[in-house]
């Protein structure tokens, strides 16, 4: 048997896939969506808890975490396999809330600090006097790392609690769960995040619920990655005993299970969490002899943890391209959403252009004073009209372009949940467009006056009357926004400054306003953009995963690791009380 050959450049590669993988975002409401924000969540997990630091400390203490429904017996399958109470057990539920950790004294550096399970805080017990053969260790003298130094948990912290007791052998930590069908989802969460830093699996059900969905969800997961796995059929009736454990084997059997190792704990009065919570040592024999030999026989021991971790690493072929494909959906759901933005705005520009052309601004109050400056009127106050008109106009379009464009994400999936809004950035744009405009006047009369001073300059540069800014600023305006029905604002302009100067200035003009028309819409179409861009949905996500877990594929190609196989000459798994070598009879540190 060869164990999982690793080098510092698969190790790399899983870094940089890791990465790629905490960088992916899946926020709008798409069919899969959800499943792949999951996906992408258990993936981290495992890398994190257990793939990348397995791979670098591969001498590390096995870790088996006992999972299982709400009431199996978790807790006190735990407490009988340590021979004291470590773990809370009872009928109150959920009973365990923070999850605990044993191991032996020697082992436990591997633990105090972030080496697995990197998001929990450390926590102990301080030592307890006298019985129950407590054998604490060096942790509760100086304190583990990342730990708090004292025995309660902070309420919404999420802790681990490291227990130390020689009793069990070293090699081996244990990790009693919190509940994987919790009514309180922060337990759900964290019983799946332990198990994917589990070396080995340890399932635990019940007689009367070894059917039920959750744990053979479980159980079809482990299968999936191929990872170490044993099951523990928990509180069996004497009476009971052969029909409901042949029951359990022929359903393993039907999934692919059968050589899954397969222990069976007789009902007791202390199953049911009374008294001390501790289960005769005959009746979890079974359990903590293969453990133990998995923990102590270091061919055993490698090929469990190799298993895991080949399984994970191998099970990415299928999972990265299927979060790859999400990441896509997600990007293109982006651009389609984007792109109806984009065409109502296109639209709301050709508008625009369209009535300045026609001298659409001209009219109202805007020709009114038209027609009061040709007969005295001031420049100002028709500037300000014209001021008006514009930003009216370009308001009219905006909001045009908003109802078409939230029209079409209403009917899009993507944006259907209220996720995104395309009116989000809609609030004050009048007020955005006036300043704008604003500007606009302003530079037009900065660009009339400098035409004007130059036109009217002597010959020897000195200067004949005083300019009046305005005026050419108003003609001007009323040139460029009036069309043909101020086809006569042009000529006036000409006869003040002179036909050369009249159509240079005109011309800058042009350009300014085109600029300034531009500047109004792009501005609030990047508005209605905004909160697609801070999804930071991008092209990137797909091609990252997909070049991340070919290297990976790459690595292992050239490296060309071998399963961990069965190891031969082993005597076969007993359940309780009897033999069962038909059922789980050989060495199964493979499935």
């Amino acid at each position: 048997m060869a164990t999982l050959d690793v080098g510092p450049r698969l190790i790399d590669a899983l870094s940089v896939l890791r990465d790629r993988v905490d960088a992916a975002r899946f926020p709008l409401p798409l069919g899969g969506a959800a499943r792949a924000r999951r996906n992408r969540a258990e993936l981290l997990s495992q890398l994190d808890d257990y793939v990348m630091p397995r791979l670098r400390a591969p001498k590390a203490p096995l870790l088996a975490v006992v999972g299982g429904s709400t009431g199996a017996g978790k807790s006190t399958l735990v407490n009988s396999l340590v021979g004291r109470r470590v773990s809370e057990a009872g009928v109150l539920r959920p009973t365990t809330r923070t999850p605990v950790l044993v191991c032996h004294p020697d082992d436990h550096r591997w633990f105090a600090g972030q080496r697995v399970l990197p998001g929990l805080t450390r926590v102990w017990v301080p030592e307890q006097d006298g019985g129950e053969g407590n054998e604490r260790g060096e942790g509760e003298e100086k304190g583990l790392g990342g730990g708090r130094g004292r025995a309660g948990e902070a309420p919404g912290v999420p802790t681990v609690r490291i227990e130390t007791d020689a009793a069990l052998p070293s090699g081996l930590a244990l990790l009693d769960a919190p509940d994987i069908d919790s009514l309180v989802a922060g337990n759900r969460e964290l019983a799946a995040e332990l198990i994917c830093a589990a070396d080995v699996w340890v399932l635990v059900t019940t007689a009367a619920r070894y059917a039920d969905a959750v744990p053979w969800h479980l159980l079809r997961t482990a299968k999936e990655y191929d990872v170490t796995l044993v099951t523990v059929l928990d509180r069996v009736p004497h009476q009971m005993a052969g029909e409901i454990s042949a029951r359990y084997a022929e359903l393993l059997l039907r999934a692919g299970l059968g050589n899954v190792p397969r222990f069976t704990i007789p009902e007791l009065p202390e199953s049911a969490g009374g008294g001390r919570g501790l289960l005769p040592a005959t009746a979890v024999a079974g359990v903590r002899e293969w453990l133990e030999r998995h923990a102590q026989d270091p061919v055993a021991r490698s090929a469990a943890a190799d298993r895991t971790a080949s399984g994970v690493i191998a099970s990415l072929r299928s999972r990265l391209p299927a979060l790859a494909g999400a990441a896509a959906a997600q990007h293109a759901a982006a651009l389609r959403l984007a792109g109806r933005v984009e065409e109502a705005y296109e639209g709301a520009a050709v508008r625009v252009r369209r009535e300045v052309a026609a001298g659409e601004v001209l009219a109202g109050d805007a020709r009114a004073h038209w027609h009061a400056h040709g007969r005295g009127g001031r420049a100002d106050e028709l500037l300000d009209a014209l001021a008006h008109g514009l930003t009216a106009l370009l308001v009219c379009a905006v909001e045009e372009a908003d109802e078409r464009a939230g029209g079409a994400w209403r009917r899009d999936p993507a944006a259907a949940e209220g996720v995104l809004t395309a009116m989000d950035g809609a609030a004050g744009a009048a007020g955005r467009i006036g300043v704008i405009v604003r500007r606009w006047r302003r530079c037009l009369e900065e660009l009339a006056d400098e035409e004007a001073r130059e036109a009217r300059g002597g010959q020897a540069g000195e200067r004949t009357d005083p300019v009046d800014a305005e005026e050419p600023a108003a003609l001007l305006a009323t040139a460029l926004l009036g069309g043909r029905r101020a086809r006569t604002a042009g000529e006036n302009l000409a006869d003040l400054l002179g036909a050369q100067s009249a159509v240079r200035l005109r011309d800058q003009g042009a350009r300014l306003l085109t600029r300034y028309l531009a500047h109004a819409l792009d501005g609030e179409r990047e508005r209605r953009l905004a909160p697609l861009d801070r999804l930071t949905v991008s092209p990137d996500q797909q091609a990252g995963l997909i070049a991340a877990v070919s290297v990976v594929q790459r690595e292992q190609l050239r490296r060309a690791p071998l399963r961990p196989r069965p190891v031969e000459g082993r005597e076969p798994e007993r359940e309780h009380g009897r033999p069962a070598a038909d059922q789980y009879g050989r060495e199964t540190v493979t499935q």
